[in-house]
């Protein structure tokens, strides 16, 4: 999936994008909700809500019932 009618993300969604990206490449995996949640200091149905606007948008992509399964599908340069 791409994203959406060439769909961009909002500032907010900017730095979420860029957290997981940094996590997963520092750590080789891509980070769990929780450390999403205590990186950006807010509530876990934050997290999730944010977590399903990206994969709505076609930012991100998951397997549904694997943890840690998050991918990127936008360039994050610029």
């Amino acid at each position: 999936m791409s994203p959406k009618s060439g769909a961009r993300f909002t500032e907010k969604q900017g730095h979420y994008l860029a957290f997981i990206q940094i996590y997963s490449y520092m750590f080789g995996e891509p980070p769990a909700e929780a450390d999403i949640q205590r990186h950006f200091r807010v509530s876990p149905p934050s997290v999730r809500q944010m977590i399903v606007t990206l994969e709505r948008n076609g930012f991100i992509r998951r397997q549904p019932g694997v943890p840690r399964s998050i991918e990127i599908l936008v360039p994050l340069e610029g």
